[in-house]
């Protein structure tokens, strides 16, 4: 049950595209640049033995407690989106990751609950590789990461970079910040067995996984950074 879970965290990124595959302009398939493509297909089939995907799965049934798990880990992530909504020059949605945080952690017993979104603060995730994007980077090549999953050069350097710069690692001693990230972990864990069936029946039941895994990937991820024209990408080092 253990193993399944990590693999399921190699597709969680692919759950949202249930949702708005169909509101979105998706990129053709034809549109993914995969020069890495063998070792990717290696990489993906690993990830998918780690997760007992090769079997069909039976849905979860919803849980309380893994939605106070996943709650939890989201609310130590956002001090990370509130440093990455600054970096991006968006106020407003630090403002109201900001109000999240502290109403959640409060009110929420330390992010157990969401209070918050009850009273419509919301928030959005974002993370370092939509900063890269907003300053001009292209996405560079699709990668699949060992049990991480689908990704890009770029999100692979932003998720680095996010660890780094992490606010949580400098305002706890690094006993405390490692808790954090187990508890983020086990935050992405529980998300992956809620959205399990979706992944199943988008990626794993389809007559090929790999490309569907990528394409969706690939959708999810510009449909969430809004790809827009070129004057609306901020360079910070315009100036210099």
């Amino acid at each position: 049950m253990r193993t399944r879970r990590i693999g399921k965290v190699s597709l969680i990124a692919l759950v949202i595209v249930a949702s708005v595959a169909g509101c979105a302009r998706a990129p053709a398939p034809s549109d993914a640049n995969d020069p890495y493509e063998t070792v990717n297909r290696e990489w993906f089939e690993t990830n998918l033995a780690l997760s007992g995907g090769t079997e069909r799965a039976t849905p979860p049934r919803p849980s309380p407690v893994r939605r106070m798990v996943s709650n939890f880990g989201g609310n130590l992530g956002l001090p990370s989106t509130i440093l990455n909504d600054l970096l991006q020059i968006r106020p407003d949605r630090a403002v109201e990751n900001t109000l999240r945080f502290v109403v959640n952690t409060t009110v929420g017993l330390g992010g157990l609950f969401d209070p918050a979104g009850r009273v419509g603060l919301h928030g959005r995730r974002t993370d370092f590789g939509e900063t890269l994007h907003r300053w001009g980077m292209g996405e560079g090549a699709y990668l699949v990461l060992p049990v991480w999953g689908p990704s890009t050069e770029r999100d692979a350097l932003g998720l680095a970079v996010d660890m780094v710069i992490d606010p949580l690692r400098f305002a706890l001693p690094s006993g405390d910040y490692d808790w954090t990230l187990a508890a983020r972990g086990a935050a992405r864990f529980a998300d992956a067995a809620e959205y399990a069936d979706i992944i199943d029946a988008n990626v794993i039941n389809t007559t090929e996984p790999y490309l569907q895994a990528r394409l969706l990937y690939l959708q999810t991820r510009r449909y969430h950074l809004g790809i827009q024209a070129e004057d609306d990408i901020i360079d910070p080092y315009a100036d210099f």
